[in-house]
């Protein structure tokens, strides 16, 4: 199995421990505020895991160009820009069709992939895509198939939009993250990953900072205040985020994210046995066709 497959899935496993954990802390801080916390904490771990990389390994820091301190600041400030979009799109419509349109993101990234990077997906890649997109929309809305019309009728309305032009920019966060990657010639996938998170988190910190600083200054003491709940969010941020950066270090981030989908099939397997609900037909259905749709994927790639 090739190594990005078990990474990413990683990678997912802890971008729904880093999700469920962040709604939890958001009676305590803002929407900004909430999200300013994987960055705030998720930019020191980064950093701390560069630093072990290249005094406790002996691997050398990539040369950093302009060119790719250029690109990962695009990503850097893409990521912030998508989850406000995907945010917004909540409260003008509501959670769940923010969900299904923010992660159009990965017919995006294989759009970016093929038609700006230069790699071309096969056509059972498609088709796994599209597979995986309407898994998720069954699931999002908790597999009742009767909602389905619904949020394709709901194509017009402002939330709709957000939440497609959220997944739009999410895709140009990927893609540039894919791009800033191969543009670092020296050393192995680790430290080029790591590298490539190290530099977006940072710029994500002082972007992110001084925005609250202008906008929000409350929220800067609360982050801090609320250090005990909001570290392990940074935790998960940079453990999933890293691993994001790797497995598209080292293949086409349209089929990274694309297998990342795997995410909601987490969100049900942990509804059922965390919270002993019982899952639905359409729930079956819907994680059904999200593994068939990266099985296809990884047959097809």
């Amino acid at each position: 199995m090739p190594l990005w497959i078990p990474i990413t899935i990683a990678a997912a496993l802890c971008q729904n421990i880093r999700t469920t954990m962040q709604q939890k802390i958001r009676g305590l801080l803002s929407v900004d505020g909430a999200n300013f916390v994987r960055y705030l904490y998720g930019a020191p771990l980064a950093l701390g895991a560069l630093a072990v990389l290249v005094w406790g390994t002996g691997r050398t820091v990539p040369t950093i160009t302009m060119a790719f301190l250029g690109l990962v600041t695009i990503a850097g400030v893409a990521q912030i820009v998508a989850t406000s979009l995907m945010i917004h799109s909540f409260s003008l419509r509501n959670f769940t069709v923010g969900t299904v349109y923010s992660k159009t993101e990965t017919v995006f990234v294989a759009l970016f992939a093929t038609y700006i990077a230069g790699e071309p997906l096969a056509f059972g890649s498609w088709m796994g895509i599209l597979v995986c997109l309407g898994g998720v929309a069954i699931l999002s809305v908790r597999g009742k198939l009767s909602d389905i019309r619904g949020l394709l009728a709901d194509l017009t309305h402002k939330g709709a939009v957000y939440g497609i032009l959220s997944g739009a920019v999410f895709a140009i966060a990927a893609g540039t993250i894919r791009e800033a990657s191969k543009l670092l010639t020296e050393g192995d996938f680790m430290i080029r990953g790591i590298t490539v998170l190290a530099c977006m988190n940072t710029i994500q910190v002082v972007l992110m900072g001084l925005y609250l600083a202008r906008r929000d200054r409350p929220q800067l003491g609360k982050v801090w205040v609320s250090w005990r709940s909001s570290i392990w969010v940074g935790i998960f941020s940079v453990l999933g985020s890293a691993g994001w950066a790797l497995a598209m270090t080292l293949e086409n981030a349209a089929l990274v994210r694309a297998v990342g989908q795997i995410e909601l099939v987490f969100t049900f397997i942990s509804s059922r046995l965390v919270l002993k609900e019982k899952p639905s037909i359409g729930e079956w259905i819907g994680s059904i066709l999200v593994i068939g749709g990266v099985v296809l994927i990884l047959v097809t790639r």
